[in-house]
Formats: structure tokens, sequence, C-alpha cells
């Protein structure tokens, strides 16, 4: 049997680095649909193709794109395996989709963690990314910064700004997230499965807030046990 916990929240609420730590205390494979999406647009797939021109404009991969991308996925996963979604589903359509997807293969969602923090923390935090073109590396000019102006600490590469968290996408973006989103928030609070956190407070705290939810169910153990993330 398959089963998944959601992390949602506005771009910036802190997903990716909640999914790592949870990945690393708890054994869920984590599933990061816009990292797949951006591999796809890199190694020019017909996915990748297909999506580049909406994430350009900071708009959301359209449904049948993105449950294609996620059941290909799941397609590789064994019984008794524990998924994290990360940033998906971000409407409704796609939560019915990934619901519908899950229950073909004996599986189902039991947890939903809504990421929270206010506005101008967002817009701090996306716009002051940089990543390296080498390597890959994330670094932030306020949070994380390089020991180099532009220079990454690992590789000496170029930092640069994605495109997708200049100032001006960064504003459609969030704007695109709320209104895509109210419906599905509803929609997990009517299952009983939605839950709310603060993460504007650090990552350990968050984190550890997180721990607390899923502990009751044992299922931090029982992931150690049944798959390491990938």
């Amino acid at each position: 049997m398959l089963e998944a916990i959601i992390l949602l929240g506005a771009p910036g609420a802190g997903k990716g680095t909640a999914a790592e730590r949870i990945r690393e205390q708890a054994g869920y494979t984590h599933i990061s649909t816009g990292d797949m999406l951006r591999d796809a647009v890199k190694q020019g797939t017909e996915l990748g193709r297909a999506a580049e021109a909406y994430m350009r404009r900071g708009e959301l991969v359209p449904d049948d794109l993105m449950i294609r991308l996620v059941e290909e996925r799941l397609n590789t996963a064994g019984d008794g395996s524990f998924f994290m979604f990360d940033g998906f589903p971000r409407t409704l359509i796609q939560a019915e989709l990934l619901e519908e997807a899950l229950r073909k293969r004996d599986g189902k969602i039991t947890h939903v963690l809504l990421l929270e923090s206010p506005r101008e923390v967002l817009m701090q935090r996306l716009t002051g990314r940089r990543v390296c073109r080498r390597c890959g590396a994330i670094y932030h000019v306020v949070n994380v910064p390089p020991k180099r102006t532009g220079i990454c600490d690992l590789c000496g590469g170029e930092l640069y700004q994605r495109a997708d968290d200049q100032e001006a996408t960064v504003v459609n973006r969030l704007e695109v997230y709320r209104r895509q989103t109210e419906s599905l928030i509803e929609h997990y609070e009517r299952q009983g499965l939605l839950r709310r956190v603060d993460s504007s407070q650090g990552p350990d705290k968050l984190v550890a807030d997180i721990m607390r939810i899923l502990r009751p169910t044992g299922r931090e153990d029982a992931t150690h046990r049944n798959c390491r993330g990938g």
C-alpha cells in the first residue's frame, strides 16, 4: 500500500527545506514536482518543453502535464512505499487526480501540512535566492550569502537569479498561488487532513512542529524500515 503526505504552501514558504529534513528523519520518498519540472526542462524532454513556457511566465503548469509527471514517479514505487509531495497538488483538480492515482495503486493521503508565512517574508526569501550555474548550489543574499558576492563557495561557479525568482514574477506567482489554492485548502479541511504550521520560524522549529504532527502515526519508525528517500 502507498501512503503519502503533502506539504502545501506558497512559493518561499520553506517546503523544500522542510521536506529534505523530514526525508532524513522519517524516510519518506521526497517528490518535488518543481525540481522534476526544472530537470525535465534542462534535459529538453517532451514534458519539459511543454512546461517551460508556463514556468517562464510564473504560471502553473497545466494539470494534465503535472499528473503525467507524478504518475511516472509513482509507477516506480514498490509495496509499502511512503511519499512526501512538495508543491503538488496546487489545484483542486490536481488533488482529485492525485487521489485517483493513489487509489489505483491502493494508496491514500494521511496528512496535508500547510506551511504559512507572511507575504513580506515570502518576498524576501524568493527575491534573494541565488543558484550556482555550475553545480546547482543554492544561496540567499541575506540568509545564506556566499563568501564572495556572485561566486559559489563550492565550485567557483557563477551565481544567478532564476527567472521565476525575479520580483515581478514572484508577485505573479504568489497571486496565482492564492487564487488557485483557496479551494484546495478547503478541500483538505473538509476531509480532516489539513494541519497549519508556522513556516516563518526557523527550519529546526518548523520541522520539529511537523514531526510532532506525524509522530502519533508511528510513521517515522515504519518509514525508516521500508524506504529511504529518493
